[in-house]
């Protein structure tokens, strides 16, 4: 089951706009989505799109407003994400592998 702890470093990382910090919760292969680009992604070209998206949209704020904990193994989180540009809306989907989280899906969408 993952636990709200668990969460806490990507959320952290996201409301530094680290994505470096952030790519280390994220499994090999990843499905990103920032705001219309969406494609599946190694850990290492998320991250590269992701430090762009940071740098382009540097974070003022970050607020989680809703989550799915889902004990079985899968879990979302919704989150918004607000930048001096626009806000987006921040859809995290999780696997729970071992006693780590795992960020299989992400997207980031201009509201």
């Amino acid at each position: 089951m993952v636990n709200v702890n668990q969460i806490d470093p990507v959320i952290t990382a996201i409301e530094l706009g680290s994505s470096s910090e952030l790519s280390k919760h994220f499994l090999p292969s990843i499905s990103l989505n920032i705001n219309g680009q969406q494609g599946d992604f190694s850990k290492n070209q998320a991250e590269l799109v992701l430090r762009e998206f940071f740098k382009k949209n540097p974070p003022s704020g970050f607020s989680l407003i809703f989550k799915n904990e889902n004990p079985s193994s899968h879990s979302t989180y919704v989150g918004e994400y607000s930048s001096n540009n626009a806000v987006f809306k921040v859809f995290i989907k999780v696997s729970q592998i071992e006693s780590n989280i795992r960020i299989y899906s992400l997207d980031f969408v201009k509201g």
